[in-house]
């Protein structure tokens, strides 16, 4: 069962009385499964919002709940449960333990940070909680919420190994070198060529995926995607097929600039950016976006080539969009994995679909001279 779970916690005075509220609804029809709340005595804004995910958190679990989306409005408490920032704070270490020792007994759980006004229900159940406490009585629910109907019997998740069934194969090549990426500098939407060793690591990369039986080329409709691509396409007597989702994602303004460069004229706007894939660099695109379209692309690749071997040549962000949905991993993945050049990723695509990864910045077909570790 998928669920939706929203959170929130107040401190009257932070610290001072305080007070979380959680509600638990159907993913699908937006019916309201369970409302919890309660008075916590004096603490602060943080800790009740902790309070308030451990409770919705139970409350799933107890609802029989195996994916979860958490949606709050306290940017540090989501980022903190994604990895993304580091939990400093005596009196928030071990609630955030908790909470997290409560995400791994979910088979799925995803964090959202949603604005306030999205967050309503949530901050009125905190309210109510605070408000019975100063009057000395424990909150109870102002609405009946109705028992949920018994999820019907299913097959279970895939678990270790492949899952069941015939595989669309995905063999994802990112594009040979350019100068922007032995400069390490963002390049979306800019269209530079491949260097000279770029041209040689697409031969390479060529040669090493003709160990496949490939039944397609695909690239993004980049210069530097296409030319690695037409390698390959040489070699096996395919044409190149132009896919637009496996573009890069466009860096708008800091197209061009090295991660130094943005940090010191956009230090305010890159924070934001790598705390929130929703956020996009100024004139450019959000990662949400990006793996919106990426995974559109996915879905229409598997389904145009289902139970085939297929070669797409594409860049960083797409591949790592895919790798990221594939392990179901969170955001701050894309910060975590390096791809170099010419590097072969194989991301196996069963229904469901479930991705099983089998191959992951593989070089070994590059000579040590064709391999560069200055690449963004």
């Amino acid at each position: 069962m998928r669920v939706i779970v929203e959170a929130d916690g107040g401190s009257r005075g932070n610290p001072g009385p305080a007070g979380y509220g959680a509600v638990v609804r159907d993913a699908d029809t937006g019916q309201v499964l369970r409302e919890v709340a309660a008075g916590i005595g004096v603490a602060s804004n943080n800790v009740a919002e902790y309070r308030g995910l451990i409770a919705a958190l139970t409350a799933a679990l107890d609802l029989g709940a195996d994916e979860v989306d958490v949606r709050m409005d306290s940017l540090l408490v989501v980022n903190q449960m994604k990895g993304e920032w580091k939990v400093k704070h005596e009196a928030m270490k071990p609630l955030a333990s908790e909470a997290a020792a409560l995400v791994r007994r979910l088979p799925v759980v995803r964090f959202q940070h949603v604005p306030r006004a999205q967050n309503a229900h949530a901050d009125r159940l905190a309210n109510e909680a605070m408000d019975d406490a100063a009057r000395g009585c424990s909150w109870e629910a102002r609405t009946e919420v109705p028992e949920p109907e018994p999820e019907p019997v299913t097959s279970p998740k895939p678990g270790w190994g492949a899952p069941r069934g015939p595989a669309t194969t995905m063999l994802l090549l990112r594009h040979g070198e350019t100068a922007m990426s032995v400069d390490r500098r963002f390049s979306g939407s800019q269209d530079p060529v491949l260097t000279e060793r770029g041209q040689a690591q697409a031969v390479a990369a060529a040669k090493r995926l003709t160990d496949w039986d490939v039944a397609a080329v695909i690239a993004s409709p980049r210069v530097r995607t296409r030319d690695t691509a037409a390698a390959l396409a040489q070699l096996t007597g395919l044409d190149v097929v132009i896919e637009d989702g496996v573009a890069e994602t466009d860096f708008g303004e800091w197209e061009g600039h090295t991660f130094a460069e943005i940090s010191q004229r956009w230090p305010q706007e890159l924070a934001r950016w790598m705390a929130d894939p929703d956020v996009a660099p100024p004139g450019g695109e959000s990662f949400a976006a990006t793996f919106k379209r990426v995974t559109a692309a996915r879905e229409r690749l598997v389904d145009a080539y289902a139970g085939k071997t297929i070669a797409v040549v594409s860049h960083v962000t797409p591949i790592k969009a895919m790798v990221r949905d594939a392990l179901d991993a969170p955001t701050h993945v894309l910060f975590r994995t390096h791809l170099d050049p010419a590097s072969i990723a194989q991301i196996d695509w069963y229904d469901g679909p479930v991705g099983v990864v089998r191959l992951l910045n593989d070089t070994g077909h590059l000579r040590p001279d064709l391999l560069t570790r200055r690449s963004i």
